[in-house]
């Protein structure tokens, strides 16, 4: 029994390691679409950026590794209970990886910062403005087993590394005299914003999945 056992339990582990990118919405990115002025009447709501987060995912044939960056500043613009607008920083300077112990976060949160990735020496902050919000159906996932309604379709320009790019991803968004929230999830290419490193599929154990997972948990008060 024990000889039978042992095999199991390696295929099991081999099955683990081999992760797939998060399962979530992709967002094409394509050519950044010009942004329209709010109206004077519309209002404005201030992004709450303590109780606001961006989470990240990245995965490779071995396993994923998961983190935060914390959100600067920003503000959504709305009129007639819809989102017209809105930009927010994100603090690409924070990142943060969680997944390990202290030391090999620490390892990983020094990579991701360097040139291979974010530079964040020269690139410290991005940016997402948005362009349209339009209503849509559907669910949005927003866990890796739990997910909401997609009330909306939200496109914007994302800016990294000086790069900008069109997106555009389904959000569940909630909203109150005072008070906006809004949660989405998706998977970004991250080699459309000139990170490169390791997504040779070539390099085998040591591959990064291009695909990065992106969700976002904003709140935004009057």
């Amino acid at each position: 029994m024990k000889r039978l056992l042992l095999p199991i339990a390696a295929c099991a582990l081999l099955l683990a390691s081999c992760t797939d990118a998060p399962d979530a919405e992709k967002a094409d990115a394509t050519d950044a679409k010009q942004v329209e002025q709010a109206a004077a009447t519309d209002a404005s709501y201030t992004v709450d950026a303590a109780q606001s987060t961006v989470e990240w995912v990245g995965t490779k044939p071995t396993g994923r590794h998961h983190g935060t960056f914390k959100i600067k500043e920003g503000n959504l613009m709305v009129a007639n209970g819809n989102i017209t607008g809105g930009k927010f920083i994100i603090d690409v300077a924070s990142i943060k990886a969680d997944d390990q112990d202290a030391e090999g976060n620490k390892k990983l949160e020094g990579h991701l910062a360097s040139a291979d990735f974010f530079d964040v020496q020269k690139f410290p902050n991005g940016t997402f403005e948005i362009t349209s919000v339009t209503p849509a159906s559907g669910t949005a996932n927003v866990g890796d087993t739990s997910k909401i309604v997609a009330t909306h379709t939200i496109t914007g320009n994302l800016t990294l590394k000086d790069v900008t790019k069109s997106i555009s991803f389904p959000a569940a968004v909630t909203m109150t005299d005072n008070q906006v929230n809004a949660d989405a999830n998706f998977n970004i290419d991250r080699t459309q914003w000139n990170m490169n490193y390791g997504s040779d599929k070539s390099l085998g154990d040591k591959f990064i999945r291009p695909e990065v997972n992106l969700k976002i948990h904003l709140v935004a008060t009057k």
